[in-house]
């Protein structure tokens, strides 16, 4: 990539952000996030597209980290045709959970887990890689943003009913759907839902810190199945004698008591393990520009989707 300039896409559902870098000249762009409903390769198409308008950049290489990437969509020659009259000439398609472990790690071993809306952990061994959850909010994504804010729902409904522990959660829900017998049907109706869900999940931080016990346990909980998730990663990695980093990044680690208790519970279950829980060296958006770099040899470069113009 010597010289090159590159567009760079950290495409999360709740947003994205764009980075224009040429040498040392860098320019982030913030848009909307992924329409998990739509077809995935014109918006990233829109948003190039956008980007070199709003900025007046020229950029030759596009990359992208993605959340929820299939191989349905991960084709980066189909990219580079609906993006022929740019001068774009390469394309670099990724998971997000690869372009978040080269954010966070870089070459370090280790394992990464992102957790947003939506959470995956991938951890990368000496020989091997592995990838657990980031399955979606209907089918996973277990301590994710959505997962916490989904769980706050259940308990006010159930507080509502009788049928569980009266909450301080219940106030904060009232504030969006006064009535609470009709707010399923409200939230059913929102195109949106998922991030308005997964919204709830600021609140539950914010109680859980001041003591609410419904918060407090969602939140615990919430430790809990992110740190399942990156044990069970480096078990299917980790070599007896390995040393590894941990990681943990995304808005649900804000929470103080979330963090705290992933940590407690990491410590307590990896002890199989040799594993330091260690700071991100940078984010996701700065792994989707390291995809322009990744030499052939790196174990994350086949999961990543390229392209050449002829």
């Amino acid at each position: 990539m010597t010289g090159a300039s590159v567009l760079a896409i950290d495409a999360g559902q709740t947003g994205m952000k764009v980075r224009l870098q040429h040498g040392s000249d860098t320019r982030d762009v913030l848009f909307g996030g992924i329409r998990t409903h739509e077809l995935l390769l014109p918006q990233l198409a829109d948003v190039v597209h956008a980007a070199i308008r709003d900025t007046g950049a020229t950029p030759e290489i596009v990359t992208a980290g993605i959340s929820g990437l299939t191989d349905r969509d991960a084709d980066a020659g189909a990219l580079l045709g609906l993006l022929r009259d740019t001068g774009i000439r390469e394309a670099a398609l990724a998971h997000d959970s690869t372009t978040s472990f080269l954010g966070a790690l870089g070459d370090t071993r280790g394992a990464v887990v992102a957790a947003g809306t939506g959470v995956v952990t991938l951890a990368v061994g000496r020989d091997a890689v592995a990838r657990v959850d980031g399955w979606g909010y209907l089918m996973g994504d277990a301590g994710s943003g959505y997962w916490i804010g989904r769980e706050a729902l259940d308990a006010v409904m159930r507080a509502y009913d009788g049928r569980g522990p009266q909450t301080r959660l219940t106030d904060v829900v009232r504030e969006r759907w006064p009535q609470l017998d009709q707010a399923y049907i409200s939230l059913q109706a929102t195109d949106d839902r998922v991030s308005v869900i997964a919204s709830f999940a600021a609140s539950v931080a914010r109680l859980a810190a001041d003591g609410d016990e419904v918060a407090l346990t969602i939140t615990t909980s919430a430790a809990h199945q992110l740190a399942l998730s990156v044990t069970t990663a480096i078990g299917q990695v980790a070599h007896p004698d390995d040393r590894l980093s941990v990681c943990a990044i995304g808005g649900v680690f804000r929470s103080a008591v979330l963090a705290g208790a992933f940590s407690d519970v990491l410590t307590r279950d990896s002890h199989d393990f040799d594993i330091t829980l260690v700071s991100p060296l940078g984010e996701g958006i700065d792994g989707a520009i390291a995809l322009a770099d990744l030499g052939s040899k790196h174990p994350l470069s086949a999961a990543v989707h390229s392209a050449r113009a002829t």
